[in-house]
């Protein structure tokens, strides 16, 4: 009897959605989570309310979840509207936030990170990070406002980030960009920069705080885009989630 294939879910999916010009075709990468253990990322802040309320329908009922990031105010205040019976996680600092549809369950990995910032001026980026790595099913500690300008903050909390046994650490910050490099030289887990454009004149919006990450001399520190709290958030939880797997914390 000969064998038939199993069918494969598609790579991705199209929808038609309206813009500016007429008909604007998405393709929905529907399987990246299954493929990737990262969830597409619907980046709204070029696109319309109208595309962004269809793309997130689109990927709830298909997932069961969607995430989006970078959200104007009008649209971030639309959402409990448009989505009224389903499970909203707004991080409004962060402009982002996560739908869940009724009866969505969201994962438990057994990933732990930890996000940390200089100051409280790198909240907005540190909150982003922290929705995705929970999304991805990942538990986060949070240590915000330690960085070097008072150095003790983040020697007095060292101990209790220990205890959590963190699998990956995210820091962010902006100005001299130094509070990446000084825990990357005191925790034995990878840390990931992610420089922010707070800071003055020759900050240049994050590039000073870039370029002093990227030339750390602090081994097991990677780096990031600025602002780039959801690339960092991602890399960190698939660090977690591995590690989880591996020591049989994974649920």
């Amino acid at each position: 009897m000969k064998h038939e294939p199993e069918q494969e879910s598609p790579v991705f999916e199209i929808i038609s959605l309206e813009g500016s010009s007429g008909a604007v075709e998405a393709r929905l990468d529907i399987n990246r989570e299954a493929r990737r253990g990262i969830p597409e990322f619907i980046y709204a802040g070029v696109k319309s309310d109208e595309q962004v309320i269809a793309i997130v329908r689109a990927f709830v009922e298909r997932t069961g979840h969607a995430l989006v990031t970078r959200l104007r105010e009008r649209t971030l205040e639309r959402l409990p509207r448009e989505f009224g019976d389903y499970t909203l996680v707004l991080r409004r600092s962060a402009r982002a936030a996560a739908i869940h549809a009724p009866g969505y369950a969201p994962q438990r990995t057994g990933g732990r990170i930890a996000v940390l910032t200089a100051g409280t001026s790198d909240v907005a980026v540190a909150e982003e990070a922290r929705l995705v790595a929970e999304e991805m099913g990942c538990e986060v500690m949070t240590l915000y406002d330690v960085g070097v300008a008072a150095l003790h903050r983040l020697l007095s909390s060292l101990d209790a980030l220990r205890a959590r046994d963190i699998d990956a650490v995210v820091v962010c910050a902006g100005m001299d960009g130094a509070l990446p490099s000084v825990v990357a030289g005191l925790v034995p887990v990878p840390v990931i920069g992610v420089p922010t454009s707070s800071g003055y004149g020759a900050g240049a919006k994050g590039q000073a705080a870039l370029l002093a990450m990227l030339n750390s001399c602090a081994p097991g520190l990677t780096v990031v885009n600025i602002n780039n709290g959801v690339g960092a958030g991602a890399t960190a939880a698939l660090i977690a989630n591995r590690a989880a797997k591996a020591s049989g914390r994974i649920s």
